[in-house]
């Protein structure tokens, strides 16, 4: 194995477990070579690696700095200020729009509704430890819910409808990826083309009814989804 992959990995590790935290500087490479025995090279393409990652990032006047590590969420009907919360990551929501506007055909076919049929568009911004996270659009059918935007910026919108009673029973979800337009970008604190996940959301409750169509874009340098395979019998 490489020299400068098991550097990388020992590296990552003290990252996950917390011995390396965030705002954490390594040092400059001559430095770390010279404290770990090890060539420059070697060790510039180990911090690289990490960089590609995001874990670390090189900042000019400080050096190299670990970063916020990378949300790592199951593929479940969970919600994404639930999954920060229980990753320390001091989730904060800021609500970009929140009105009744016509259905598309997209909307209406989610959530069974006649198209330009009012509806509940909520358009917010998910950030973690200050930084933007994630971009959320979410729409709902009309009096579902007292869509406030003190309550929006203070939880998460699926602890907003069990608090009203409503039952979470099961979800359609599509993943995707896409480069981040100019728009995004600059919404997302990303370089204009750089890779984005996606997700979208038809979320039903326990009588089958369609309660939520989501349509969300995630920073893939922060965030990632994981699966769990299993062999069909």
């Amino acid at each position: 194995m490489p020299l400068y992959f098991q550097l990388s990995q020992q590296l990552e590790a003290a990252i996950e477990q917390g011995a390396l935290t965030p705002g954490s500087l390594l040092g400059n490479e001559i430095e770390l070579a010279g404290r770990l025995g090890l060539s420059r090279p070697t060790v510039r393409q180990a911090i690289q690696s990490l960089v590609d990652k995001g874990l670390l990032v090189r900042r000019r006047g400080v050096g190299t700095q670990v970063v916020h590590s990378q949300v790592k969420r199951p593929l479940e009907l969970s919600s994404l200020y639930d999954d920060l919360e229980a990753a320390g990551q001091r989730p904060a929501t800021r609500v970009l729009v929140n009105s009744v506007v016509p259905a598309s055909a997209e909307v209406a076919g989610a959530l069974a509704v006649a198209e330009g049929s009012d509806v509940h568009r909520v358009e917010r911004l998910r950030l973690a430890h200050g930084e933007p996270m994630a971009y959320l659009c979410n729409h709902l059918p009309p009096g579902l819910l007292d869509l406030d935007d003190a309550q929006l910026e203070a939880t998460g919108l699926y602890r907003m409808m069990r608090a009203a009673g409503i039952t979470l029973h099961s979800a359609r979800q599509s993943v995707g990826a896409r480069s981040a337009g100019a728009r995004e970008a600059e919404r997302l604190d990303e370089p204009e083309g750089a890779p984005l996940l996606t997700m979208q959301r038809t979320t039903f409750d326990d009588h089958g009814r369609a309660v939520e169509f989501g349509s969300h874009t995630y920073r893939a340098s922060r965030y990632s989804f994981e699966f769990q395979l299993l062999v069909r019998p």
